[in-house]
């Protein structure tokens, strides 16, 4: 097969490199797969199209139009994955690697569509936190909010998840309004071109919003600004000569790096030889060595078992590795692939040699080549460090490949302070059923660690095991980690935004957050509110109840009728003795309940569901005798399908003196 040449895009169109062509070798025999380059491009041009074209097109979307595009290059991905299974088989992935890489990464997408248009308003301003009152009368007050970065955000990705090492940042980054220039490690920057010609032959994105280099980022450093955002993913030793460049430091770059680390996975001292947590345990780290044979920024690099188990983990785990031999990915026998390269199998080597200075390889031959001297395939290895504290390179020495080393600990406190030897991970995986060590070792490592996952009996039929960064959750870590952090749900999407705090009159916030702030002008409502579509409801558009009297007969028959009996609404001498009431009192559900009737339209009309209410607060006592009023108020509205949007109301309920007694927002679907 002869090589293909790969392009870059830039400026909205496809560039192949003018020269000083590199060659791409396939993991599986080492012939030439592609060539590639970078040369002839114009770095600063490419920023200067994301900014001027794709940031203010991406801008101009509200958070659920951008959802929408990613459904959308979700759609396309998927209508077309078997292109990119086809050519993930010579980066050594068998066809299970691949499913983590694409499949994966397309379901990272359709995470952050839906969390954008569940979790996100209708909006191009993220409101962050609570209204803060600045004043006493009210006339002065406080707002964070997010609003998108106006640069662009390289995105410098490893060799070793092509697809979803780019999908999972490219996915936060369009959500913020972000465009993106995506720059993937060269050794599989094949099956990463081939993924942005799928997405740009979708035909949604902007013009400008997705731009490629395959190759050398050459001066493209040198141009940026501090509303661009590098995301790194890749060696310590990479990120550290990237993050001190003079331009990241001079601009103040944000600079976001996941760096590979010497995870861990704990065997708890609970954990007996029959318990289901040591065959989990035994099972997980021998997947962590051979998915991906090893080459997972996850991968369990030092397993931590009690002394007394040590013999039998070991023989254990040999007995699982000693089925899973090495061989092409397109075999369906295969159970694990190649190393993406023999450069790569060389540096495993290397650092195996590294490791076996404090520890003795007790299973596979890192210098024998299984299946053939052309192709990058290495065995399993497990290595056995017996005196963990007198250890160098167990804790700082990363194999990224299949490699893995039994450590052995004397109690829960030793295990924690051998983990956090590891100098701080992207996650460390607890397999215990005890509650208790579980919290010491929260308390006693969480600081090392950006995840902590804990798997035993009772969550494994469902849990993700240790390897798998899932959308919703922080991926990242401190120390070695790279002191970064990705996905994490909206989280992630904050990371491409300017946080800025908002002061002023209520009139003026409101209009810029397009929301209802307590404070500011309303329109009295001349229809009742429930009378009107969603696309006829203003935002401040407000109605004020009658009064009702809430009696002492009303208190005693909603206690009967509902079976709350509590003493605070039926025992006067014992309501008289509580400090917080001194008397009965209404029942909170009850002003809840005579809330509704004061305000409720009954018939019907757009409203066609109430399903919730959010930020409920019981804030002043109703004795028998007072009267409450209400003041409904459209808060915010998202328009969730063509005929069909979520109002939100202010629901501010007052007694007779005017002082608040409760306050919640209510939630309906109205017609539009």
């Amino acid at each position: 097969m002869n090589p293909i040449t790969l392009q870059n895009y830039a400026e909205g169109k496809w560039i192949a490199g003018s020269g000083g062509m590199a060659e791409l070798r396939s993991a599986i025999n080492g012939d030439v797969v592609a060539l590639t380059s970078s040369q002839g491009l114009d770095f600063s041009a490419m920023l200067n199209f994301a900014c001027n074209h794709g940031g203010p097109a991406l801008r101009a979307l509200t958070f659920h139009d951008r959802a929408k595009l990613l459904k959308a290059l979700a759609e396309a991905l998927t209508a077309r994955k078997e292109e990119l299974y086809e050519l993930s088989y010579n980066t050594g992935a068998t066809r299970a690697d691949s499913w983590i890489d694409i499949d994966g990464g397309i379901g990272t997408f359709a995470v952050y569509q839906g969390k954008g248009r569940r979790e996100l308003p209708n909006e191009r301003i993220l409101i962050d936190g609570a209204l803060e009152a600045l004043s006493r009368n009210g006339t002065f007050q406080g707002l964070h909010v997010y609003t998108s970065l106006q640069g662009a955000a390289v995105h410098i990705n490893a060799f070793n998840f092509p697809v979803w090492g780019m999908l999972e940042k490219l996915a936060p980054t369009f959500l913020a309004g972000v465009p993106a220039i995506v720059k993937p490690a060269s050794a599989t920057s094949y099956l990463t071109e081939a993924a942005v010609r799928i997405m740009l032959e979708a035909n949604v994105l902007p013009k400008g919003a997705l731009q490629l280099i395959v190759g050398s980022t050459g001066d493209l450093f040198d141009h940026l600004t501090c509303q661009d955002v590098v995301s790194f993913t890749g060696s310590a030793q990479t990120a550290a000569k990237l993050k001190s460049h003079p331009v990241i430091q001079r601009e103040s770059v944000r600079f976001v790096a996941e760096q590979d680390s010497l995870n861990a996975s704990v065997l708890g001292p609970d954990v007996t030889p029959d318990a289901p947590e040591f065959d989990l345990f035994v099972k997980e780290v021998a997947r962590e060595m051979t998915a991906k044979a090893g080459q997972k920024c996850t991968a369990i690099r030092r397993a931590l078992v009690p002394a007394g188990l040590l013999d039998a983990v070991q023989d254990a785990l040999i007995a699982r590795l000693e089925k899973t031999t090495p061989g092409d990915p397109r075999d369906e026998a295969t159970r694990m692939g190649a190393l993406v390269s023999i450069s790569q199998r060389e540096d495993v080597r290397a650092k195996v040699a590294e490791l076996a200075r404090d520890a003795s390889i007790v299973f596979g031959d890192p210098k024998a080549s299984p299946v053939n001297e052309k192709g990058a395939f290495i065995s399993p290895v497990l290595l056995r460090c017996d005196r963990p504290w007198e250890a160098r390179a167990v804790h700082d020495v990363e194999a990224f490949g299949p490699v893995s080393t039994l450590v052995p600990y004397k109690d829960g406190a030793d295990v924690i302070a051998l983990a956090n030897r590891g100098k701080g991970s992207l996650v460390m995986s607890v397999f215990t059923h005890d509650t208790t060590f579980a919290r010491d070792v929260v308390l006693g490592s969480g600081a090392y660690h950006g995840r902590l996952a804990f798997i035993d009996r009772d969550s494994v039929k469902e849990s993700t095991g240790h390897g798998s960064p899932m959308p919703h959750m922080i991926h990242g870590g401190p120390g070695r980690a790279g002191g970064g952090e990705e996905l994490g749900g909206i989280r992630g999407v904050t990371h491409y935004m300017q946080r800025s705090a908002l002061q002023g009159n209520p009139r003026v916030l409101s209009a810029v957050v397009n929301r209802y702030v307590a404070g500011m002008p309303v329109e009295e409502a001349t229809q009742h509110p429930f009378r009107r579509k969603f696309h006829d409801l203003p935002i401040g558009y407000q109605l004020k109840t009658k009064s009702r009297e809430i009696t002492l007969e009303d208190i005693e028959h909603f206690a009967h009728f509902t079976g709350d009996t509590f003493y605070a609404h039926m025992d006067e001498v014992a309501a008289a003795a509580n400090p917080l009431f001194g008397g009965r009192v209404a029942h909170g559900y009850l002003i809840l309940a005579f809330a509704a009737g004061l305000f409720v339209d009954p018939d019907p009309g757009p409203v066609l569901a109430n399903y919730g209410l959010d930020n409920l607060r019981f804030v002043k006592p109703v004795k028998p005798g007072d009267a409450i009023q209400v003041a409904l108020t459209v808060k915010d509205k998202t328009l969730r399908k063509p005929d069909q949007g979520e109002v939100r109301w202010d629901v501010v309920v007052t007694n007779r003196d005017g002082d608040t007694v409760a306050a919640y927002d209510l939630l309906t679907m109205n017609a539009a």
